[in-house]
């Protein structure tokens, strides 16, 4: 028994069920919605590619007055770039030092207690809902300028961060292996050290290293409210308007998280 071409496509893609109307209207209500939202935020951010245009040649006459790059006091630059990664580092370190007992009491099934759950995730949410940024203006005010403070800035947003994403992880895991270390009479501290991390530690390392790569491309801007690193040179610069040094600066801002990626990429291979 033989099939026209026509059958064939009929049988291979039955016709969809029509929407019924109060599907349509709420679908057509969603559509003009979300014109309505795009349009209103387009006039609030003052939307205007005329402007762009007519920009143009202000911005091609900056970048030509950039060359050639200023490379005066090179290796002071250099220095900055490894005080930017180290407050990175460090900060991360910090903030993923944190997050580990934070993402244990935030995850379902490393504690049962719901009330402690949510107020640890509210915590997360406040954290990781305040920029490095934010973090680094206020302990500027407490301990003065300098990395320190972006240290201390980049560590509690990663804690908020990290925290969340390790907690998830954690709670996609199988009870299976958590149930039989329990039911050995082991402590929680040798459940969560013989049977948690061995089973979840490739997926943390990979979010911690995700973290710190993203931590030093945010510290090349910190400098910018006076906590250090390779951005309070490229503000010096900014204020100065001295275009062949800023061209240098963020070419070593490049360069310096072009290696970060690779070295993260390659340790991410060989560890996880």
């Amino acid at each position: 028994m033989s099939f026209s071409k026509h059958e064939t496509d009929v049988a291979a893609f039955p016709p969809r069920p029509k929407l019924s109307a109060s599907r349509q209207i709420a679908l057509l209500s969603l559509a003009v919605g979300l014109a309505a939202v795009y349009w209103y935020s387009i006039w609030l951010v003052e939307f205007d590619l005329q402007r762009l245009v007519d920009g143009m040649p202000m911005m091609a006459q900056w970048i030509l007055g950039s060359f050639p790059p200023d490379v005066s006091g090179f290796w002071l630059l250099l220095q900055r770039a490894g005080e930017t990664v180290a407050m990175a580092l460090v900060g991360t370190t910090l903030g993923c030092i944190i997050a580990f007992p934070l993402a244990l009491m935030a995850a379902s099934n490393t504690n049962p207690n719901v009330w402690l759950q949510q107020t640890v995730r509210g915590l997360l949410n406040g954290l990781r809902g305040i920029d490095s940024m934010i973090f680094a203006i206020i302990f500027v005010v407490a301990v003065g300028l300098g990395p320190f403070a972006g240290v201390l800035g980049i560590s509690l947003h990663t804690a908020g961060l990290v925290a969340k994403l390790w907690s998830e992880a954690i709670e996609t895991i199988d009870d299976g292996p958590l149930q039989a270390v329990t039911l050995t009479g082991a402590t929680r501290v040798k459940m969560i050290s013989l049977a948690l991390v061995p089973d979840v530690f490739p997926s943390l390392s990979s979010i911690g290293i995700y973290v710190f790569e993203a931590n030093v491309r945010g510290s090349t801007v910190l400098g910018l409210v006076g906590a250090g690193g390779i951005g309070q040179e490229l503000k010096n610069s900014v204020d100065l308007l001295n275009f062949p040094r800023i061209f240098t600066i963020v070419m070593i801002i490049l360069f310096m998280v072009t290696v970060v990626d690779q070295i993260s990429a390659y340790i991410r291979r060989k560890t996880i």
